[in-house]
């Protein structure tokens, strides 16, 4: 089975029915996607693939094969780098454990709407804090756009620089 994870091409000898989150984390060694639910419900797993949100806790790694998968680690072009800023200014994190899902899914989003509504925001983020830090992760990703914005950030071309 072969993924490409955060621009890195993998062969992987795997059962292709293992959680695509079982194989980042067991197999490739990337502990930032995080275990919450395990149903897709929490959203502490969300990873892109092919620059869309997913939950990677209920996605068999057969799904993806052959196609692109970044999770947080990945998360390095200036978009991210916004987000990750965003989230220092706004001081969202407070345990921090869904924070990396928080903020693959806000770059899934300013993807999609570099300029989001709050009500875009609420309906784009379908991600769980246990902390109730809403209000500063809404801020952050607000923050986030405006951080991204002067820097022309072509958002048609997933992680390329």
């Amino acid at each position: 089975m072969d993924i490409l994870v955060n621009g890195v091409s993998h062969t992987l000898d795997i059962d292709p029915n293992k959680p695509l989150l079982w194989v980042l984390r067991e197999d490739l060694g990337l502990l930032g996607t995080k275990f919450g639910c395990g149903a897709g419900l929490c959203g502490c797993c969300t990873v892109l693939l092919d620059g869309l949100a997913i939950r990677s806790c209920v996605r068999p790694v057969r799904l993806v094969d052959n196609r692109e998968v970044t999770t947080i680690e990945g998360l390095t072009d200036p978009l991210g780098k916004a987000l990750k800023e965003a989230w220092l200014q706004e001081h969202v994190a407070q345990c921090g454990y869904c924070q990396p899902g928080h903020i693959v899914a806000a770059h899934s989003l300013l993807r999609r709407e570099p300029h989001p509504n709050q009500e875009q925001i609420e309906s784009g983020i379908q991600n769980l804090c246990r902390c109730g830090t809403y209000q500063r992760i809404r801020l952050a990703i607000v923050r986030a756009a405006e951080i991204a914005s002067p820097a022309g950030i072509d958002r048609t071309k997933g992680n390329a620089e």
